[in-house]
This record gives structure tokens, sequence and C-alpha cells, in this order.
């Protein structure tokens, strides 16, 4: 079974938003279901700071074993910080995704977005 948190939102495509503490800036990474899918992640290409994307853009690529996916951005936002440890250990998705394995800290436009994705009773129907 999949470690899915109560306390975060989920898209249908496997990302989570966490919140960061910070008025608007969430964490956003892939979920333990998906990390899970994907197998050993081997390399992860992940947007520049002050990059911004609309809901649902592509913001990188995760490379495992079997295969290469898209990331996408669960909302409107700017990229206010890159998770630089995966550079040089992208293996920390796999082991932990929800805390050192996330990916990118993203400054929310809009927050109804966020409370407009899934709740994790809602992901876990999601996901089976």
């Amino acid at each position: 079974m999949s470690d899915i948190p109560s306390d975060l939102r989920y898209t249908e495509e496997h990302e989570y938003l966490k919140a960061a503490g910070d008025d608007a800036v969430y964490v956003v990474g892939i979920t333990d279901y998906a990390q899970g899918e994907l197998g050993d992640v081997v390399f992860v290409e992940l947007p520049e700071a002050g990059s911004s994307f609309n809901r649902m853009e592509v913001f990188g690529t995760i490379e495992a074993v079997k295969a290469v996916s898209d990331l996408y951005c669960p909302v409107d936002g700017t990229v206010v910080e890159v998770n630089a440890a995966l550079d040089d250990d992208p293996s920390l998705v796999n082991s932990d995704p929800y805390d050192t394995g996330w990916m990118i800290k993203l400054r929310v436009d809009d927050d109804d977005e966020v409370r407009g994705l899934l709740t994790s009773d809602g992901y876990a129907d999601h996901v089976g």
C-alpha cells in the first residue's frame, strides 16, 4: 500500500503539493505511488528558480530504469527553489518522496487552485 499523507493535495498525474510554511509557497514532488510505479529513479531534470508555469504544464522530466515521464505543475506558479540534492542523488525520490525527495518549491498564484486538487481520500480512490 502506498503512503498517502492526509495533509497534502494531489493531482491525477501523481504530483503532490505540501505547504512549505511560507504563505503561498508549496513543495512539489511525486507521490509514493508514482515512484513505486516508476522504479529506480536515475535522473531528474528540473527547471531553474524563477521559471513560471501554468497548471498542468510540463516543468521537468523524471527518468527511471523503466521509463521517462513528464512532471506536471499542479497549479499556476513560479519556482522559488529547486532541490539540488537530486542532481547528486536522484534516488531520494524513491527513498523519501515526501521529504528529501521533493523537486521544486512553487509560489502559487491562486490558493483556490490548491483547494481544487485531490484530497488524500480522493487520491487514494484514484489510484485504487
